[in-house]
């Protein structure tokens, strides 16, 4: 997703773009739609051929795409930023007889054979790499995790805990669960981020309500009540990301919490923290009132993480969506079926 914080409001884009990652002008500059077309497989040396090694900078290839997509924003631009982006090196088939030829369509890439075509300057590689795999068995007892495929972490009901994988193993997450009863509850997580800012004052609830021309009165103990940003631990589209994130942050839920994993059926956790961190410049776009004085500032404000948790909301499941009143909340549930595909 990309997000762009402009002159006209904050505009969003879902983007899936590809370059060139060997320097030479016979050979495509993008892929295309084949990325999304066409069934992918992962790279291995039993895989007959030559494979080129990449020699464009990762960091300049980004720019460009960024560049790209600029083009598409009225300026002034003020802030951007990708979320969730995935990166993908993906190895495109072509072969030489007479010309050079494109795998896939079987035809060549140019009429005339191009002249002192020689792919010597070109560094080779092996796709030597592996799949490693871990027992999805609990670090702490041992039991039995669960989690859908697409899911980021796994739970384990048997001690109450939730775990990330990584490269050392898996490591504990520090979570906690909005209670309700009924047969009809699905807990979707969010991550309850602590940060630090710098540039705009937004430390307690009180702050919130200024800064947000909420149509409240501040009350006393209001600014003893800390602020925290609420953004999903589940993937939505990008039209409906920040109008999430901003209700639950407005919301500030304040329910009392448990250290328990709910009995009832929980919404897999797709969208992982370091990306949600990323968010917190957008969200604070999409509450922060008068927006046009905030635009023009918002390169000079930092935010910085200080502590976060895991935090599983209720909502009740309907025909078509879930909805939490208490928050003014309702997600479709085709879209947040077809987001886990982003």
């Amino acid at each position: 997703m990309f997000f762009s914080i402009c002159g006209n409001g904050i505009t969003d884009r879902y983007a899936d773009m590809s370059h060139q990652a060997v320097k030479s002008s016979v050979f495509p500059v993008s892929v295309g739609l084949r990325s999304q077309a066409l069934k992918l497989k992962f790279a291995s040396a039993a895989y007959d051929g030559h494979y080129l090694k990449p020699a464009f900078p990762l960091k300049q290839v980004m720019e460009i795409f960024r560049n790209r997509l600029s083009m598409e924003v009225s300026p002034p631009i003020f802030h951007q930023d990708y979320i969730n982006e995935t990166l993908s090196l993906i190895y495109s088939p072509f072969y030489r007889d007479d010309k050079i030829y494109d795998a896939v369509l079987n035809r060549p890439l140019m009429q005339d054979n191009p002249e002192g075509f020689d792919l010597s300057p070109i560094s080779e590689e092996s796709p030597d790499w592996k799949i490693d795999f871990l027992p999805t068995l609990c670090p702490h007892c041992g039991c039995d995790m669960e989690g859908d495929k697409d899911s980021i972490a796994l739970s384990c009901k048997n001690c109450n805990s939730v775990w990330k994988p990584g490269k050392n193993g898996f490591t504990k997450i520090d979570f906690a669960t909005i209670p309700m009863t009924g047969d009809d509850i699905v807990h979707l997580p969010f991550w309850r981020i602590k940060a630090k800012l710098s540039g705009v004052k937004l430390d307690s609830y009180a702050d919130l309500v200024k800064a947000a021309n909420l149509p409240k009165v501040v009350q006393k103990g209001w600014d003893e009540m800390d602020f925290r940003f609420w953004v999903m631990g589940f993937k939505v589209r990008p039209q409906k990301f920040l109008s999430i994130a901003t209700g639950m942050t407005l919301a500030q839920p304040r329910e009392k919490m448990v250290s328990e994993l709910p009995a009832g059926s929980l919404f897999p956790i797709t969208f992982p923290l370091k990306e949600a961190i990323k968010t917190l410049k957008l969200c604070l776009g999409g509450f922060i009132r008068p927006r046009r004085p905030f635009f023009s500032m918002i390169g000079d404000v930092s935010v910085t993480p200080v502590s976060y948790r895991l935090v599983y909301v209720p909502f009740r499941e309907k025909q078509h969506e879930f909805i939490n009143s208490a928050y003014c909340l309702a997600m479709i549930k085709n879209h947040l079926s077809m987001a886990r595909n982003l």
